[in-house]
């Protein structure tokens, strides 16, 4: 899954793609290997610009417009139901809800248009799970509310980083050394993972030199059953499975 953030507020100012650029974009990360383009209109980081649902309705929409009849898979990232209302009218495939249905209005339309989702660890606030227990009660609670919309086809997305002040990188560590665990759900899981802070915790490098942390991690990450990878770094995460794949079964 490649990564095109249409928010200027961005954590990572490398991923910022404007209107003009994106279907280009869009078309350059197929070719390198993507399968599915994410698409979002907000920045969710702790002290980024808040921004008005009707702006991020604008953003997304305007670039919809510019992807549709291109053929490619896209992913919408939004929490809000009126902009995923709009963004229906174009070629959407997937939702990715970092809210995990918690809004019941995302969960009925999303259940009333059969539409497949990706779905975050979160009990009221997107990301505010502080450690691993409560992100698989989270999980436990997101399922559920899939079950009662109607919805049967999506993925569990841990919800890896700092998506709330109080939670610190250990926390981060911790839900990817047991990222196996969460099997348990039987359900498909999201690695997502790209230049995200807790690994600057380590390294001491900002967003734009975390490249290689960010493929240790996804190893890792791939070896405990990630069956999708959300990445900013199409081609290099495109080598990194086919090698791991080429190692075979038992190196994994």
């Amino acid at each position: 899954m490649g990564i095109i953030n249409i928010s200027p507020e961005s954590f990572f100012s490398g991923s910022y793609v404007p209107d003009e650029q994106i279907r280009i974009k869009a078309e350059i990360m197929v070719e390198q290997g993507a399968d599915i383009i994410d698409i979002g209109g907000r920045s969710t980081a702790p002290g980024s610009r808040i921004i008005s649902v009707a702006e991020e309705k604008d953003r997304l929409i305007s670039a919809l417009k510019t992807l549709d009849g291109s053929g490619i898979s896209i992913s919408i990232d939004t929490m809000h139901p009126e902009v995923l209302q709009a963004a229906l009218n174009h070629d959407v495939h997937v939702v990715n809800d970092i809210s995990g249905l918690a809004n019941q209005e995302i969960a009925k339309i999303m259940g009333e248009h059969k539409i497949p989702g990706i779905l975050m660890a979160t009990n009221h606030t997107p990301g505010d799970c502080r450690n691993f227990q409560e992100t698989v009660l989270a999980l436990e609670a997101v399922t559920n509310r899939a079950k009662e919309a109607g919805i049967g086809e999506y993925v569990l997305d841990p919800g890896v980083g700092r998506w709330i002040p109080e939670r610190n990188p250990d926390a981060d560590f911790e839900l990817c050394r047991r990222f196996h665990e969460l099997s348990v759900f039987d359900r498909p899981l999201l690695a997502a993972v790209s230049r995200k802070s807790f690994l600057g915790s380590v390294t001491g490098r900002g967003p734009e030199n975390r490249l290689a942390a960010t493929l240790a991690v996804t190893t890792g990450l791939v070896h405990s059953g990630a069956a999708m990878i959300r990445t900013h770094d199409i081609p290099e995460t495109k080598d990194l499975i086919e090698v791991l794949s080429a190692l075979g079964e038992e190196y994994n």
